[in-house]
């Protein structure tokens, strides 16, 4: 089995504009077709901004063929552990919790709020 992957909400964004370049286009549309997976904060993040009805039908149209992964007493024992360590937001501590305890590899754009984390392996959809 291959390397999967936690959407994380910039890079769901990202994908949905289409604003990544090509070859990032390309890998998105795999992980995507592969049944994407998300923290509920992405979807809490994405789902909890204002936008035109079309665009929320298309939001809540990608969470609704998602994998939500939800806060378990894992992922919230791991998101303690983070926050007292790095002294992240809870938003990232959550994400990076939920890569860790799914062994996930965290698709995202924002690759320097989780260098710290020694226990997650990021990937820049920009940078393919």
């Amino acid at each position: 089995m291959g390397t999967e992957y936690l959407m994380d909400s910039n890079a769901v964004i990202d994908y949905l504009r289409s604003s990544l370049p090509a070859t990032g286009m390309v890998f998105m549309n795999g992980v995507v077709n592969d049944i994407p997976k998300v923290s509920i904060v992405s979807k809490i993040e994405v789902l909890g901004f204002n936008t035109v009805p079309a665009a929320y039908k298309l939001l809540t149209d990608f969470f609704n063929d998602s994998l939500v992964l939800p806060l378990s007493d894992e992922v919230a024992e791991t998101t303690i552990d983070l926050r007292k360590k790095f002294k992240i937001k809870l938003p990232d501590a959550i994400v990076a919790a939920t890569a860790i305890a799914y062994n996930l590899t965290l698709i995202t754009r924002n690759t320097s709020d989780f260098q710290k984390i020694s226990d997650i392996t990021c990937l820049d959809p920009h940078q393919i």
